[in-house]
């Protein structure tokens, strides 16, 4: 063989094993697969759960038209438990108190569950679903939110204790009016009304400092009850102002909005003044804290209490998206001497999550 065309053969070899790629593209394209892989696994998952609720739809709708009919009983339902036993074995699923769980759920959606979230949840998702909640059109919503929110089901019980069907979407906003029609709709249901932080437990007489510290402290709660997308970035975070120094209650930023989102909180009752206020923040974060890429900023203001009128008119033609909820904690006479000491400071806090950054 020639020996350029040897050497030739040579370097494509040597490329061959030793070959150049792009780390960009390669961790994009596993990146590619992994999603995939998880979509197709999601999909397998979620057709199995369908197949397995709609089966028991149907089988409680059977038993619950022979019980009518021909008014099986409780022996009759055991014998149908054994004769389901021995004839699957190796399938779980067919006790008597599940039966009866099976019977309830066709008498709970009596047009059925083809085409609702209810056939894509959990059957333990769908047992707590009709124990904890009556009415139909509040199961139906609640099974809605835990297929959109991956919910799990201590996660989904905490929500149905909370009220959140009756909260989500109910604060006072100007959102429809100042936000673009395809983020609206989101930012309205991204408020509640009130704001469940009974986590924090206050005395009566407390000052805003002293919720701001308590939300901090349990930060983690405070996040879960602002619902997804939320990221905290800071708390009595400063802006600077013609040299004068101002300071916003909390701040965090959303993801699906993309937008900074400055939040106020009022010890007292909702004042028409407030507007004011965290319209200055608002145009200074969007200043001095928003990239390119972020929308602008928006507000929401949290009160012991409100005047629905008072917060409307506030509103009427103000041109910056706020809205304004009240919130409940828990309240005590008096904290006691040892609680009290107990709670952190703010230096405490503040190390604490210098540390989780290091």
């Amino acid at each position: 063989m020639d020996k350029n065309k040897f050497n030739l053969l040579g370097v494509v070899m040597s490329a061959k094993r030793n070959e150049i790629v792009d780390p960009n593209s390669y961790t994009k394209f596993l990146e590619h697969i992994k999603k995939d892989i998880q979509d197709s696994q999601l999909r397998a998952t979620m057709s199995i759960t369908k197949e397995l609720i709609d089966l028991y739809w149907r089988i409680g709708k059977m038993l619950s038209e022979k019980v009518l009919s021909e008014s099986w009983g409780s022996k009759t339902m055991e014998r149908i438990v054994r004769d389901l036993i021995s004839l699957f074995p190796n399938i779980s699923g067919f006790s008597y108190r599940n039966l009866k769980f099976m019977r309830q759920f066709a008498d709970s959606y009596p047009q059925g569950i083809r085409e609702t979230a209810v056939s894509l949840i959990p059957w333990g998702h769908n047992i707590l679903l009709m124990q904890k909640v009556q009415e139909e059109k509040k199961r139906l919503w609640y099974a809605q939110q835990a297929v959109e929110n991956g919910w799990s089901r201590s996660m989904m019980l905490m929500w149905v204790e909370s009220n959140l069907y009756e909260r989500q979407g109910k604060a006072i906003t100007n959102f429809k009016k100042t936000l673009p029609s395809s983020e609206s709709d989101l930012a309205v249901q991204m408020m509640k009304d009130p704001y469940n932080l009974a986590f924090v437990t206050l005395d009566k007489n407390y000052r805003e400092r002293e919720l701001e510290l308590g939300l901090i402290e349990h930060i983690q709660k405070f996040l879960l009850e602002l619902g997804q997308g939320f990221a905290f970035v800071g708390r009595q975070v400063s802006l600077v102002v013609d040299g004068r120094e101002y300071f916003v209650d909390l701040l965090f930023y959303h993801l699906k909005l993309r937008r900074y989102i400055v939040i106020e909180m009022k010890a007292r009752e909702f004042d028409p003044k407030d507007i004011s206020q965290i319209n200055f923040y608002m145009s200074a974060v969007d200043d001095h804290l928003r990239n390119p890429g972020d929308e602008l900023t928006i507000g929401m203001i949290f009160c012991k209490t409100k005047q629905n009128f008072t917060v409307e008119y506030a509103l009427r033609d103000f041109n910056k998206p706020i809205g304004v909820a009240e919130y409940e904690v828990t309240l005590v006479e008096s904290l006691s001497k040892e609680l009290r000491e107990s709670l952190p400071t703010i230096e405490d806090i503040e190390a604490e999550f210098g540390k989780n950054k290091n």
